[in-house]
């Protein structure tokens, strides 16, 4: 493989046809909606509170999640028709369908799944330092005891929601300085206390994570979310991405460090 191809990597795009009902727990107000697939999907609104930057998050966390070995439902885009804002009586609901017309984001619902409770389960410590090890490179701040964001189904353990993950990107401030910053928050993290093997996971995880696979899942990203002003074009902000995400798992010793040194202290 060339220093500069690709994988094949892409999501299927579906419609919606259903407006099922909204999950109010979630910040985002995401929703439970059908598809012209027949399935049900979690759909994640453009146009809810952090925009498609949050979406961007769930297409790169989720889809590197998935290349280390770990559990993701399958992430879909999905087409809304603007005819679903018009027909729905609660007004937040409506703003919020009127906002998002056109491309979303979508997880593939698992039916009867429960939220993950570490008080009640235990996981294998690979698993968990594997988990707690790519949270840290993402820097995703939602994995908290509060709030898992993490199912069990069919007696293995889901990762959902990456919505909160690369915060730098809200500003784009200084953000090539924060790829080489620990991540002080995986002290609240829920699986730190049984992530003992997160310097044994290191090594393998950054021989997956690539710059090849790295740009094939940037690459999934549509060119109209990529839109910061700061950039000259969405292939100037999307080789920034890169950048930051392979200068982090270079230098991933930094919050491996900081992973075991929260945990000694927890612990």
């Amino acid at each position: 493989m060339t220093k500069s191809s690709t994988l094949d990597l892409s999501l299927r795009t579906v419609n919606v046809t259903r407006y099922v009902t909204p999950l109010r727990e979630g910040g985002s107000m995401p929703a439970i909606a059908e598809a012209d697939d027949g399935f049900l999907y979690v759909l994640k609104f453009r146009g809810a509170g952090q925009g498609h930057k949050a979406l961007i998050s769930e297409i790169i966390g989720g889809e590197m999640a998935r290349a280390i070995g770990l559990k993701m439902p399958e992430l879909v885009f999905a087409n809304l028709d603007e005819a679903f804002g018009r027909t729905e009586p609660d007004e937040e609901i409506q703003d919020l369908l009127k906002a998002s017309v056109g491309l979303n984001l979508a997880l593939h619902y698992l039916s009867g799944a429960i939220t993950y409770d570490p008080t009640l389960t235990k996981i294998d410590p690979i698993l968990a330092s594997k988990i707690v090890w790519l949270d840290c490179l993402l820097t995703n701040m939602d994995r908290t005891a509060r709030n898992t964001n993490m199912l069990y189904w069919h007696k293995e353990l889901w990762l959902i929601d990456h919505g909160a993950s690369l915060y730098f990107h809200h500003a784009w401030q200084n953000w090539e300085e924060q790829a080489l910053r620990p991540f002080v928050l995986v002290k609240d993290h829920v699986l730190l206390p049984q992530a003992s093997e997160i310097d044994k996971v290191d090594e393998e995880l950054r021989a997956i994570l690539t710059p090849d696979l790295i740009r094939s899942i940037l690459a999934i990203v549509p060119d109209a979310w990529l839109d910061e002003p700061i950039f000259e074009n969405s292939k100037a902000q999307r080789e920034a991405y890169g950048l930051f995400l392979n200068k982090r798992i270079e230098h991933s010793s930094i919050f491996v460090k900081e992973a075991q040194h929260a945990r000694e202290t927890l612990i």
